[in-house]
């Protein structure tokens, strides 16, 4: 692994699940460790109840947008979780790949989203403390 890591987390549609664990990443590593987000049939947007719910937490993922999954943005990570995405990410050797099982938030309420929201939260942090021990 490189001295920065990368990590990509991918969903379907890169507008809730990823993209909360995106900013929770950026959060609690700041610039330690490069965060990407994609997914295989990418959004317009960003969903409104997932940016809501991570306002509450005083974050903000209102300025992403939906990327598209790249078989570059896999092949330069360390680190690939996917949430959801299918057989429709690309494998590269060397590459560390985790599923993460989450329900998504696409088309529920606040109530709904939260407890995804936390068990995001519960595994970024677990993974911050995998990558970069020495923040502990």
């Amino acid at each position: 692994m490189a001295s920065k890591p990368s990590v990509l987390f991918v969903c379907v549609h890169n507008a809730g699940r990823s993209q909360m664990a995106a900013g929770f990443l950026r959060h609690l590593a700041g610039d330690a460790i490069e965060v990407r987000s994609a997914g295989s049939a990418p959004a317009d947007s960003i969903n409104p109840v997932a940016v809501e719910a991570m306002a509450e937490l005083g974050i903000d993922i209102a300025a992403g947008s939906p990327r598209i999954l790249t078989a570059d943005a896999v092949e330069t990570s360390d680190v690939v979780i996917t949430m959801g995405c299918g057989d429709a990410c690309p494998f590269f050797p060397g590459v560390s790949y985790r599923e993460w099982v989450l329900d998504d938030p696409a088309g529920k309420g606040i109530d709904a989203v939260r407890p995804i929201r936390d068990e995001i939260r519960a595994r970024v942090a677990d993974l911050v403390a995998e990558l970069l021990p020495a923040r502990i």
